[in-house]
């Protein structure tokens, strides 16, 4: 498994599986909250809010949640006013972090990320301490029925992007930065709405982790994504099939 915290325990009990939906819910809620403030409200003319209302609804998140999301965006006087912060360090190991947040008050959610990390026995760094160790790409995913495997490679390659990755979950095409709108808006014409479709970092070199090692950074990474204000972690791990078995276990 390589590292962009993909990593779900799944043998959680039902109690905290019901926890865990309940803080995915609020992070997918506070971006859909961002993304009607900042641009429109209409998710055909908002590219950002269209992939927030695309992830709400694979998780089953009810049409009335969204709405009530959009209209507390738009309406006046916003009870909150959300900053995205980003923040890089080091965690066990040596391992290169990468943490996104929204939040409403930097100072908290800064002294507990940096707590995160203290905790983990790495430590967090200054902005662009780790980050050039990353490529920031554009990701655009379509699930396996959308085209076969030849027929989306053409068509992304024509649109401008950069790699397709094809097999039996669907399809994932990587994207510069600045080609990403174009991209997008190319295939979304040819194959409709993508699965998901955002910006993403991606390490360039990665930190191959023992069970010792990958059982503590594991351990930080699911303490960084239980915070409320942390919308996505990113990190360089790489940790062998057999060793994610054996802590999956």
């Amino acid at each position: 498994m390589a590292g962009h915290s993909q990593f779900k325990n799944i043998m959680h009990r039902k109690g905290a599986q019901d926890i865990k939906r309940g803080r995915i819910f609020a992070k997918i809620i506070r971006e859909i909250t961002v993304s009607a403030r900042l641009g429109l409200p209409d998710p055909a003319f908002n590219p950002r809010l269209r992939s927030a209302m695309i992830a709400a609804r694979q998780q089953n998140m009810p049409k009335d949640t969204i709405d009530r999301a959009i209209k507390k965006a738009t309406g006046a006087g916003g009870e909150n006013d959300y900053v995205e912060m980003r923040y890089e360090g080091y965690g066990p190991a040596g391992v290169a972090v990468i943490v996104e947040s929204l939040t409403d008050n930097k100072n908290r959610t800064a002294s507990e990320v940096r707590t995160a990390f203290a905790k983990s026995g790495g430590a967090l760094g200054e902005t662009n301490s780790v980050a050039f160790m990353f490529s920031r790409l554009g990701v655009v995913r379509y699930g396996a029925s959308a085209a076969d495997e030849d027929t989306m490679l053409e068509a992304a390659i024509e649109a401008g992007a950069e790699n397709v990755e094809s097999g039996p979950d669907g399809h994932e095409i990587t994207v510069p930065v600045e080609d990403f709108l174009a991209v997008r808006d190319a295939l979304e014409a040819r194959f409709g709405v993508a699965d998901l479709a955002k910006l993403e970092w991606r390490p360039n070199m990665s930190v191959a982790l023992d069970e010792e090692k990958a059982a503590s950074v594991l351990k930080l990474l699911d303490v960084l994504e239980d915070n409320d204000d942390v919308q996505n972690v990113y990190a360089n791990f790489d940790i062998p099939d057999a060793v994610m078995a054996k802590l999956s276990a």
